[in-house]
């Protein structure tokens, strides 16, 4: 390429967006911006309590605005006049009730402060007793409806979260058109769409949340919706049958939004997908290496050829869909409710004393308090894990079932919850955390088991996100129970960054999305191996995690 070209990508996380713009040439960061959503930074809309979390569509409105428009002032006026392409990737399954014109009932008036009308994000879990339902419902009919979503309906996707609203909130059922996930709707937003009937969903999100299948032609037919429930009779109808890989473009930058942002209306803007399947590209996934973006939760990816697991049905996954993260490869998901979230939850519980005491103390003023609170919130994990690191190995001692978020593979429940085992008086901080930290490697073991059971092979671990770059205790220990190296790349935003990639292929910049994977890909920072010693112990310790998580899951579904 003679000249330079610059793409966008666009990550929307758990609490925040992040723009990267991203020289095509060579993969170069050359602005980054972060906006933290506030309506959910306040925590807003949601209710912990009742596995209830939503989403604002004004936080993400705000936030691709103030991030694009940051980047292009750090980066300058030459690179904004060469901006060619921006893609989007989002948390999934968080999908939102949009009227006829594509807009999400929250941004109109009488839904403006209703949770209902909002984007229900991936980690909701109103939706459990719906999930079992279509569970049930779907060994009533002689196709598996299932079978490319590992056999198992979770309720953190599409059709779950759509009836579970339907059935709560009569005016949003009235009032909804269609149901569109997140990272179907921001392209539509930026291309100025004003039908719903018009919006290009990506068969990232119809494949992996929404059964969507090239073998049912579409979406499983009226009938199995209708009789599961006669609210979601006729639903298919409002769903188009065709969906679109990120490698194509979803159209160009409507004129509303080039003026809001300062760029050319001739921006091309790409099919959205999923953040851990962007994140996956990013990271540059090769076949059979499970690529794992570590953060709150794990989303666990990996590709295949399709003529070389043609056949093959993986039980307990997130779903196996063509072109889902590479055109012409099958793309497979698997991942953890609970990863990064585990060890917050725990920093959380340790620091409920010391802000509750701080707080009420006589001797420091309020400012000085926060800060002090800040900065010890700050410390924990590291001195905990620093601690831990160093505790010796043992084939007893504390254990600990990672399910605090439910689990989401090898076979999703979200019912499910976490456990400490074999504590005593001896027991303190430090071992409890080890322990969570084992089970959350553990947790990730058994997906690499289930696969390779199933008769997909796994060669090695890519590891991204924060965890794994922040973390050498716990990726140590990664590759130690699993048994096999663990390849750390050297990207902050892998998601970001992949997003770019797919924005460079819809552009037409790279023809296929694994040369703009070679050409922008920044490569790996650090490695790390099994240490067989270790090895040996944790094989056995696993053994004691199996047998308690299988008696932890007959106590939950006795009950």
């Amino acid at each position: 390429m003679n000249s330079e070209h610059f793409v966008i990508g666009v990550d929307y996380g758990t609490d925040s967006v992040r723009s990267v713009i991203v020289n095509t040439n060579n993969g170069q960061e050359v602005a980054a911006s972060v906006f933290y959503y506030p309506r959910w930074k306040e925590g807003k809309y949601c209710n912990p309590e009742r596995n209830q979390f939503r989403q604002h569509p004004l936080d993400y409105i705000e936030g691709v605005e103030q991030t694009i428009k940051k980047c292009l002032q750090q980066a300058g006026e030459a690179v904004a006049a060469n901006i060619k392409a921006i893609s989007v990737d989002t948390t999934g399954s968080t999908p939102v009730a949009v009227d006829k014109t594509g807009t999400p009932l929250a941004l109109l008036p009488e839904f403006a402060e209703n949770p209902n009308a909002m984007f229900v994000l991936w980690k909701d879990h109103t939706s459990v007793k719906e999930a079992a339902e279509i569970n049930e419902h779907a060994k009533n009919f002689a196709t598996n409806y299932l079978q490319f979503v590992g056999g198992i309906y979770s309720s953190e996707w599409f059709w779950a979260k759509l009836l579970h609203v339907f059935r709560a909130d009569a005016q949003v059922r009235n009032a909804c058109y269609s149901w569109v996930e997140h990272c179907d709707w921001i392209p539509f937003l930026l291309t100025g769409g004003k039908d719903a009937t018009q919006i290009k969903r990506g068969v990232c999100s119809a494949g992996h949340k929404s059964l969507w299948s090239e073998e049912f032609e579409g979406f499983p037919p009226d009938e199995f919706f209708a009789t599961l429930d006669p609210l979601l009779k006729g639903f298919t109808s409002k769903l188009p049958g065709e969906t679109y890989t990120s490698s194509e473009a979803a159209g160009t930058l409507s004129a509303e939004w080039a003026e809001r942002l300062g760029l050319s209306e001739d921006v091309v803007i790409g099919i959205g997908a999923f953040d851990a399947h962007m994140g996956a590209v990013g990271g540059q996934i090769e076949p059979y290496y499970l690529s794992k973006v570590m953060g709150t939760s794990t989303c666990d990816m990996l590709v295949a050829p399709a003529d070389e697991v043609k056949g093959t049905l993986v039980r307990g996954i997130c779903g196996q869909v063509n072109g889902s993260i590479i055109p012409g490869m099958i793309g497979m998901e698997a991942g953890q409710s609970a990863f990064g979230d585990a060890y917050a939850w725990f920093k959380n519980v340790l620091m409920w004393p010391v802000k509750q005491l701080i707080s009420q103390s006589d001797i420091i003023d309020a400012d000085t308090a926060a800060k002090l609170i800040v900065d010890i919130e700050g410390r924990i994990i590291p001195e905990l894990s620093r601690l831990a690191d160093q505790l010796p190995l043992e084939e007893n001692g504390e254990l600990a079932i990672e399910w605090l978020n439910g689990r989401r593979t090898p076979d999703a429940s979200q019912l499910l919850k976490g456990a400490f085992l074999g504590l005593d008086l001896g027991s303190d901080a430090v071992k409890m955390f080890r322990s969570l930290v084992e089970a959350t490697c553990f947790g990730a073991r058994k997906i690499v088991d289930r696969f390779i059971e199933q008769g997909v092979p796994v060669k090695g671990l890519i590891g991204m996100g924060g965890v794994a770059k922040k973390s050498p205790f716990i990726m140590q220990m990664m590759a130690d129970v699993m048994n096999m190296p663990i390849r750390i790349h050297k990207s902050e935003q892998t998601c970001a960054i992949g997003a770019a990639m797919f924005a460079a292929t819809a552009a037409g910049i790279y023809p296929k999305v694994e040369d703009a994977m070679a050409a922008m890909g920044q490569g790996f920072d650090a490695e790390y191996l099994p240490d067989a010693e270790r090895v040996a112990i944790y094989a056995k310790r696993y053994e004691r995690y199996s047998e308690a998580g299988a008696v932890i899951e007959k106590l939950t579904m006795e009950h």
